[in-house]
Order: structure tokens, then C-alpha cells, then sequence
């Protein structure tokens, strides 16, 4: 006789293998024929009737809820004209949910049968649960177009502001959304491709002026390049993906498990779970768990899916906007560690002891689910004695322990001394019209911190893991900084009567000491700044040369694969190491190590700079309204045209051209970084406090530009040339001369 299951080995089968839930697939799994087979419904109906399980036509589904993006299937009208949905992946307790499709005017019309992938959101309504917001038809994937609207007698045309975009695209009258001519516009393919004429177009969205706030990010994608359309190969693989089960792997989903970003995160890559060791040979110590989202298991080598992710390199963000490396449906669904849903993982459990130093570590592939999705502020509060609804029942049993784990961490960090500087990140607020509401600096909360130092230390235990198995990865790198670079932080710091520590190999202990002594000093900012500008930039290589500013030997990024490919190829990497399965790291992907190293550095400062750009613009509206208003900041840079001003405000910086600065000739010192007038001796160096005036903000470019005002209190002498004329050009060829104005530069300096 065949051994029948027990009910909880039927609820761990459904939970591990979501996509084979039916009585046969259910009856094969356990070998179960013939008569046997009403042993199993009869357990299937008593696991319904205790609400374990929910009857969906033929098959079973685990209690679970809908993840914030889901596959769902259109219902036909009701009579009200509503649109509602059926939840493909539904997995939850008691009765499906009820959703309810939120149409926008942009969006194309959905019929009854139609698959959609859609954004979700927990509503309490009477006659619904959740509201849909359509990402895209499923099994469609039209092409984007951004560019400037030019209206004819019939419609009109779009002339693509991409650089590569040759071609126009005919827009019909039906198709124009309203736009108007001259408007900055999105829009995308309609129909077929055609043989003979240009293609045709339906506007999705009408950007405004070119200039708005709104229309910044998308020309910063375009203008560096940057694919923001994924091909219908890679929409296609995506959209086949489906949930990975507990084959294989260790199960994790009674772990408290807590992911925590930031409040409007739209992904989480990360959770972590820490508690004291209870092994006696460690006192004081901790078990440090951090469970990263198992993107290999769906993104793999050779596919449409990994090439694409490859020649992205990273995801993109905006403050309208991400460009990811991976579509939605992994992304923002099987990829993203939601709360409550099953979802698979590579997680690291560390050991640590009381002084937070790393003492063992070992990875496993698991399958988890996320105790909560919490935010930094709402974490933090709960800490400081102000818990909510969420965060009130996990305080004591993993709040606290993750804080406990973290304060050993921190001693750890104190003895290793990576480099602590202190510059604010601006956060910029936009408006549902794409408008700049406020520009603030970023909070940095021990929330932060904590999740931060947990991430370091994964990091680290995946470079050590793969160096002592001798397997191939990408180590991220951060080289000491260039002697001259040295040299310009240590005039610098003179100049502001510190010292930095000169014939010695610099270690970051080094800087820290510098910058803990201007720390509280008018010169705090300066020396953050001038310590940043002297570091190398980081990359990605195949070889170790160890991380500087993190002062840590061993170093790769292995905590955001979703966003990062350098991850992904580190999680590849570790599959191969343990032997976890045929989707780890393939010879082909080692012999191009160095070719991809190099590729991924590059797509991540085209990111950085598109990021920049878009900032500097949106900062560049923001103000344009603050024509003629006075500002203070500091002197940030110097060059021969002029100097560069940060304001304190905004973080904004500007120019002060030195066409404004009065009638004199500048002479311009590269090696002390200055400009000093000719008549009248003043020095413009970086770092002096200055008041400007905005003169001009130009939101195309991302230009604001300044008229110096004072520097330090002090108003600006002006010199002037013979007859009211400017002083011409003086030419300065002798050594001795040269050194006499270094001299007098000198001298300024000290009397500040």
C-alpha cells in the first residue's frame, strides 16, 4: 500500500512548488495511484475545510497574499463599466481578493482574457481589496519613443530626441493625447512595423516643455544613452518565469527575516535577522543572518534576460523614475523580497563575537519569506520608543537583536577606522507634476548605518568564501589615492592650520584624524570635500587590490543583484562553488571577466553622470523662480574661467565667472587652486565662505549662474584698470615672479 502523506507534508509540497497545484500533480508528487487517490482528496478537503487551503477549479493554493506587482486576467465590464481582475498568483487565506483596474487615459484598452502585469496597492473598499495600476499587457511590449511633437493637418509627427533616432514617427489624430506643438512628448509603437513610409506612433504621455521638470530624467537617459526599452526576447523570458520552490534548498521561511529600505523602495533585495549565540565558546557574540533575493535562478547565462542585464550593468534612478536592469515581473515581483510571499534566496549566516569581529560564516541557498517590509524612519522610531502597529510586535523579539548585532559591529568598525566622511545627500521632493517641491538633505539614521554594516559584512564573507575555493569573481576595488591628489588634501589642510600625516603609507586612520580635527570648524566642509575629491574612483576587477575606504582587504559586492550585475556574477559564482545547481558562473562568463569588469565600471558612471545631470537640472527649475535672490555657501572649486560656489541651501553649486569679478585680471594658480586679482590682491580660494546672488538658471542645461557678492563677510574691493578700463593681461614668465605671487598667496592665507 502506498504511504500516504501527512497533511503538513502536503502544505510544504504546494508552498515549495506554487506552479504544480492541482490533485494529479499532487498525487504524482507522492507516488499516489488508483484507490489511493481518495485518501489524498479526503486530506485535501479537511485541509480546506481548516482554511489551510483554498479550492481554485482543479488545483490548491498555499495562504500567502498578492505581491505588489502581479499577472492578472481581465474580467469582462460590469455593469457600472468597472473593470476588475483576476489574481493569477493568488496563494492567500480565505476568499480571492477583489481587484479593481485604475485606468489612466494613456493607457491602451484591455478586453475580457487579457494578461496584465500591474502594480498593486491594499485598498479597503466595499466591493474590492486591492487597486491595479497596468505596467503591460502581458506578451506585448511596443516600443518607447521620447521626443518633440510637431502638429500637421492630420495629427502629427514625433522627432525623437535620441540621438540615434534617425527616423520620424507619424502620429493620426486619434493617437495625439491632446499634445500640442513643440511639446516634449512619450509615446509608443502602434501596429505593425511598416515596409514603405514612417512608422506610426500613439502618444502615452505629454511631457510639456522640453525644459519642465518632467521631461529632465527622460532626456538624461537618452542623451547618455542609457536602454530604457527591454527588447521583446527579454519580456517574453521574463514573463514565463515562475516562482522557484523549496527543491534544493534549505528552508528559511520560519527565519523572522525583515527587509528595510526606504520609504518609497520599490524592490527589496535585502533582509536581514540577527540574535545572540548561544554557543558557549563565543560570550557576547551574535548570529548575524542576511538573506539576499536569488536572482540567478532566473537570469541565466546565455539567455535574452542576462544579455540584456549585462549591457545595462546596473539599474538607474531618478527622482521620477528608475531605469532597472531587470523588467518588472522580476524585478518589482519574483526577484523583490515582498512580505509574506515565498521567495528564494542565497543567505549568509555569520557569527560574530562581542566585539564584532567576524568569526565564521557559511551560505546557503533557502527559500524565505519576509516577516515585514518595513522603512528606515518607521524602524528607527520603534527604537527610540515610538513603535507602530508594525513595528510594536517585533521590537523585543528582532528589533533589538538586529541593534544589539549592530552595536558590536560598530566597535569592529571603530578598530578598522574605514573612511567617515560627513557630506549630506540632497533628496529632492517632486510634485505629481513632476515639479520640485523641496530639496533636502538626506536623514542618515542608525537605521541606515545598521543595514549598511550588515551589508559590509556579507560583502566581505562572499569575497573570503570565493578566494578560499579558488573560484573566479569581481572584486569591488578602491584604490589609495594618487600622490599629487595627496599632496593638493595636504595644502589644503595646512592652509587651514591642520596637518596631514606626510612619509608614511596613508591609511584611512590618517584621514579620519584630519577629518575629525576640522570637524565643527568653518573648515569641516572644505576638508570632507577636499578628501573626497583626492579619492580614486571605485571599480569593478577581476583581481584584488582591496578596498581603501572601507579599509578591508576583501571585497565584492554580493547584496543587490536585482539593480547590480556585479552581484549577479558573485551569485553566480558562489552556485558554482558549492555546487548548488547548472546556473553558477560558465567558463565562457570567466574568460570574459576582465572585458565585463570593465564594461559594468563604465555602464555605472554613465549612471552616475546621467543621475548628475538630471539633479543639476531639476535643481536648475527649482531656482529659476529665485532669479535676483541671495544665497550663502562655500567656494567648491576653482577654475581659469571662474569659481564654483555650493549653496548651503540646496547643495546646488553654481559659477561665478570671472568676467564678474570687477575690472582686474585673475591670475589663475593651478597648483594652489586659487584665483587672485592683479590690482587688488584678493584671493579666491576653496572652502571661503561666500555670499552670490543667483543671476541665471538655465533648467536645459542644469547652468546656475552666480555674482559674487562677498567672501568671507567682507565685501569685494574692485579693481580697476587705466582710464576705467580692465586691466590687460599681464603676462608672467619669470620664475621669480612666479614664486613671488605663491608667496603672497601664502601669506593671505595664514592671516585668515
Amino acid at each position: 500500500m502506498t504511504r500516504i502523506p501527512t497533511k503538513q507534508e502536503v502544505l510544504d509540497w504546494i508552498s515549495a512548488n506554487p506552479t504544480l497545484t492541482s490533485k494529479r500533480d499532487i498525487a504524482k508528487a507522492f507516488g499516489i495511484k488508483g484507490a489511493d487517490r481518495i485518501d489524498l482528496k479526503r486530506i485535501l478537503k479537511e485541509l480546506e475545510a481548516e482554511g489551510h487551503l483554498e479550492k481554485r477549479k482543479r488545483s490548491y493554493g498555499d495562504p500567502d497574499r498578492l505581491p505588489p506587482v502581479s499577472v492578472l486576467q481581465v474580467k469582462a465590464p460590469n455593469a457600472d463599466g468597472d473593470l476588475f481582475a483576476r489574481p493569477l498568483e493568488w496563494h492567500g487565506e480565505g476568499v480571492e481578493p477583489i481587484v479593481l483596474i485604475i485606468t489612466r487615459a494613456s493607457d491602451p484598452a484591455l478586453g475580457e482574457g487579457d494578461r496584465i502585469l500591474a502594480r498593486l496597492t491594499v485598498v479597503h473598499e466595499e466591493d474590492h481589496n486591492y487597486e491595479a495600476r497596468l505596467i503591460r499587457r502581458i506578451g506585448t511590449n511596443p516600443r518607447k519613443i521620447v521626443g518633440i511633437f510637431r502638429k500637421g493637418a492630420e495629427g502629427g509627427r514625433i522627432v525623437p530626441i535620441d540621438k540615434t533616432g534617425q527616423t520620424e514617427w507619424l502620429v493620426h489624430d486619434g493617437a495625439v493625447l491632446g499634445a500640442k506643438d513643440g511639446e516634449l512628448v512619450e509615446a509608443e509603437q502602434a501596429g505593425p512595423k511598416n515596409r514603405m513610409g514612417l512608422p506610426r506612433a500613439r502618444i502615452v504621455e505629454r511631457l510639456g516643455d522640453p525644459s519642465a521638470p518632467k521631461a529632465v530624467s527622460l532626456i538624461a537617459i537618452h542623451q547618455h544613452g542609457i536602454p530604457d526599452d527591454f527588447p521583446d526576447k527579454v519580456i517574453a523570458e521574463a514573463d514565463k518565469a515562475k516562482p522557484v520552490g523549496l527543491s534544493g534548498r534549505e528552508d528559511l521561511r520560519d527565519m523572522p527575516l525583515l527587509t528595510i529600505d526606504p520609504s518609497d523602495a520599490r524592490d527589496h533585495d535585502d533582509a536581514c535577522y540577527a540574535h545572540a549565540d548561544d554557543d558557549p565558546k563565543n560570550p557576547g557574540g551574535h548570529v548575524i543572518w542576511v538573506a539576499i533575493a536569488d536572482v540567478a535562478a532566473y537570469v541565466q547565462p546565455g539567455t535574452a534576460l542576462d544579455r540584456e542585464a549585462r549591457k545595462r550593468g546596473n539599474s538607474s534612478y531618478f527622482p521620477d523614475r528608475v531605469v532597472p536592469m531587470l523588467p518588472d515581473r522580476l524585478s518589482g515581483d519574483l526577484c523583490s523580497l515582498h512580505e509574506g510571499v515565498p521567495r528564494a534566496c542565497i543567505a549568509v549566516r555569520m557569527q560574530i563575537d562581542a566585539e564584532g569581529n567576524k568569526i565564521g560564516h557559511r551560505f546557503v541557498r533557502g527559500l524565505m519569506r519576509s516577516a515585514a517590509s518595513l522603512h528606515y524612519a518607521e524602524v528607527q522610531e520603534a527604537i527610540d520608543g515610538n513603535p507602530n502597529d508594525r513595528t510594536g510586535p517585533l521590537l523585543e523579539p528582532v528589533l533589538k537583536p538586529l541593534y544589539a548585532a549592530y552595536a558590536a559591529l560598530k566597535k569592529a568598525r571603530a578598530v578598522r577606522q574605514p573612511l567617515e566622511l560627513d557630506l549630506p545627500e540632497r533628496k529632492i521632493v517632486l510634485s505629481e507634476k513632476g515639479e520640485v517641491e523641496s530639496v533636502a538633505f538626506r536623514e542618515r539614521l542608525d537605521a541606515h548605518k545598521l543595514i549598511e554594516e550588515f551589508m559590509i559584512l556579507a560583502n566581505v564573507a562572499a569575497a573570503e568564501t570565493l578566494i578560499a575555493k579558488r573560484r573566479p569573481l569581481l572584486f569591488r576595488v578602491h584604490e589609495e589615492p594618487a600622490p599629487e591628489k595627496l599632496e593638493s588634501l595636504r595644502e589644503t589642510a595646512q592652509a587651514a592650520g591642520l596637518n596631514l600625516a606626510k612619509g608614511q603609507v596613508l591609511q584611512t586612520r590618517h584621514l579620519n584624524a584630519l577629518l575629525n580635527a576640522a570637524a565643527g570648524t568653518e573648515d569641516a566642509e572644505l576638508i570632507n570635500l577636499t578628501t573626497l575629491r583626492s579619492m580614486a574612483q571605485a571599480y569593478y576587477n577581476p583581481e584584488n587590490f582591496g578596498h581603501f575606504g572601507l579599509a578591508l582587504r576583501n571585497y565584492a559586492h554580493f547584496t543587490s543583484p536585482i539593480r547590480r550585475y556585479a552581484d549577479l556574477i558573485v551569485h553566480r559564482a558562489l552556485i558554482s562553488a558549492h555546487g548548488w545547481g547548472k546556473d553558477g558562473l560558465t567558463e565562457d562568463e570567466i574568460m570574459r571577466l576582465d572585458e565585463t569588469a570593465t564594461h559594468i565600471s563604465d555602464t555605472e558612471r554613465r549612471s552616475m553622470m546621467a543621475e548628475r545631470d538630471t539633479t543639476d537640472r531639476y535643481l536648475a527649475a527649482f531656482l529659476s523662480e529665485r532669479v535676483g535672490n541671495e544665497f550663502s555657501g562655500r567656494i567648491s572649486g576653482i577654475a581659469r574661467f571662474g569659481a564654483f560656489v555650493k549653496m548651503d541651501e540646496t547643495g546646488a553649486d553654481g559659477l561665478v565667472p570671472v568676467r564678474s569679478l570687477g575690472r582686474e585680471f585673475f591670475h589663475f594658480d593651478r597648483e594652489a587652486g586659487t584665483l587672485m586679482g592683479s590690482d587688488t590682491g584678493l584671493i579666491i580660494a576653496i572652502g571661503q565662505r561666500v555670499t552670490v546672488r543667483l543671476t541665471e538658471a538655465t533648467p536645459v542645461t542644469g547652468g546656475l549662474e552666480l555674482e559674487l557678492l562677498s567672501i568671507d563677510d567682507q565685501a569685494l574691493p574692485r579693481g580697476r584698470g587705466p582710464k576705467g578700463r580692465p586691466t590687460r593681461r599681464k603676462a608672467v614668465s619669470t620664475k621669480r615672479k612666479k614664486d613671488k605671487i605663491k608667496r603672497k598667496i601664502e601669506r593671505k592665507r595664514r592671516q585668515r
